[in-house]
C-alpha cells in the first residue's frame, strides 16, 4: 500500500506564494502519475493539476486545471516519488484543503476516480 505524505501549505494573503509537496512512501510503481485537487468548504472536489514521470505535454509532464494555469508549476523530482505544487499569485477563490493523489501509469484525466491513492489533505488559506 503506497502512502502519500503532504507538506507545505497554510495562510497567506492573496498575490502570495506557497508551495506543497506530496511524497510516496515507496517507488513500487514502474510508472505513476501524481495529482492534486482541493476542495473548498460546500464545494466538491476538483482538479487542480497532475504530473507523470511518462507524459511529455507542452515540454513537461504536467497538465492544470484552467483556473490555475499560469499561476501553479508541478514538478517532480528526479527520484519520480515526489511531487511540487508551487502556487503563485495565489486568490482568496484558491482557498481550500489540497488533497495529493497517485494511480499507477500515465493518467491523462481530471477525475477523482483515476487515482487510487490520496494523501492526508493539507489547508491552504488565502486571504483577501
Amino acid at each position: 500500500q503506497v502512502q502519500l505524505v503532504q507538506s507545505g501549505g497554510g495562510l497567506t494573503q492573496a498575490g502570495g506564494s506557497l508551495t506543497l509537496s506530496c511524497a510516496a512512501s515507496e517507488r513500487t510503481f514502474s510508472s505513476i502519475t501524481m495529482a492534486w485537487f482541493r476542495q473548498a468548504p460546500g464545494m466538491e472536489r476538483e482538479f487542480v493539476g497532475a504530473f507523470s514521470w511518462n507524459i511529455n505535454l507542452n515540454g513537461d509532464g504536467a497538465y492544470y486545471a484552467d483556473s490555475v494555469k499560469g499561476r501553479f508549476t508541478l514538478s517532480g523530482s528526479n527520484a519520480k516519488d515526489t511531487v511540487y505544487l508551487e502556487m503563485n499569485t495565489l486568490k482568496p477563490e484558491d482557498t481550500g484543503v489540497y488533497y495529493c493523489a497517485a494511480a499507477r501509469g500515465a493518467v491523462i484525466g481530471t477525475g477523482s476516480h483515476l487515482y487510487d491513492y490520496w494523501g492526508q489533505g493539507t489547508q491552504v488559506t488565502v486571504s483577501s
